[in-house]
């Protein structure tokens, strides 16, 4: 028997009556609001927001809760937008999709902010907390460098940046390092091993179970295999987007003793019912003779503010459902 683990890479989608509330309160579009200064009645949205998000989680039965990420206007590059030394660019669009972030431009030392952290605390005590984070990786391929003026050193000043910000967390369960430029514009040669490296450097900040979800694909076979030097519990693949490559990566790589396995949609609004969600795990479980995984997290492949809300609700029900009504057999 494997222990079968209900999680999410978080990213959730903001209910249209905040947004509404959010754009009375500030006179313009929720995409202006989020500038690390808000006023009380705005953190108060986001406050209320987040109790209702970790509620939802609740009800449907998972296993990790997430806080939400409902500020996090500018998806994974949030935690520098509103950081005092980067500087806002152009709205630039979100990898392949039609979603758009505005470009973070750093233009000074990338110190320590909290605003991560905060958000966690203010979730108070949850049992199962989980943090996510954007991989050093993913935000070096979001955001441009007028600072460090080094891709090296760039990458690493991210990945000390993000140390810096989960050694402020209070206590998790689980944290989540959401890679997906790891496939999207993967690293080439000499960037992979130093790319595993900063990962390596997020990871040693916190004492928990870390999880790299990856996702838009499969991961390159070279990508992959770095990726497992570094001191991490699980790697996340995506058995949406593309179960064959990512089932050869594990089959002829290996992978953790532990596995984050994306095996909801969370860019679709069909809703997978809870057979096949379990018949998709016990997939991957009888399609990798040579491993022995101590926990799967079943979880969806990417964040899931794509989705309207009444569909993301009834995908975390279902995957609740899923991972929780039993074990999942090896």
């Amino acid at each position: 028997m494997v222990n079968v683990v209900a999680s999410t890479p978080g990213l959730f989608p903001l209910p249209d009556p905040a947004k509404t509330e959010l754009s009375d309160l500030k006179g313009h579009q929720k995409s202006d609001l989020v500038d690390g200064e808000e006023g009380t009645d705005v953190s108060a949205v986001y406050d209320r927001v987040r109790t209702e998000l970790v509620e939802r989680q609740q009800a449907a039965g998972l296993d990790r809760i997430v806080e939400g990420q409902a500020r996090w206007d500018d998806m994974l590059a949030h935690p520098l937008t509103v950081h005092d030394n980067v500087e806002t660019g152009g709205i630039v669009r979100y990898y392949d999709n039609n979603n758009f972030y505005r470009e973070p431009v750093v233009t000074g030392e990338l110190t320590e902010s909290g605003d991560m952290a905060a958000d966690l605390a203010s979730v108070g005590d949850v049992d199962g907390l989980q943090a996510v984070v954007p991989g050093p990786y993913s935000l070096s391929k979001l955001s441009s460098d007028e600072y460090y003026r080094d891709e090296a050193e760039f990458l690493g000043a991210l990945a000390e940046f993000l140390a810096g910000e989960i050694e402020s967390f209070p206590s998790v369960e689980t944290l989540f390092v959401l890679e997906p430029s790891l496939v999207e514009t993967p690293p080439g040669d000499g960037q992979d091993a130093a790319a595993s490296e900063a990962i390596d450097t997020v990871a040693d900040a916190i004492d928990t179970d870390v999880v790299v979800q990856t996702y838009f694909g499969a991961l390159p076979e070279k990508v992959h295999a770095h990726l497992l030097d570094a001191d991490i519990d699980a790697v996340g693949y995506d058995f949406v987007t593309d179960h064959e490559e990512s089932l050869y990566n594990i089959n002829e790589y290996g992978t953790k003793d532990d596995i984050a396995l994306g095996v909801v949609d969370g860019q679709n609004t069909r809703v997978e019912t809870v057979g096949t969600i379990r018949e998709r795990i016990e997939w991957v479980q009888e399609s990798t003779p040579g491993a022995d995984f101590e926990t799967v997290y079943a979880t969806p492949n990417t964040g899931l503010f794509y989705l309207p809300v009444n569909r993301f609700e009834e995908k975390l029900d279902a995957l609740g459902e899923a991972a929780t009504t039993e074990e999942v057999h090896a």
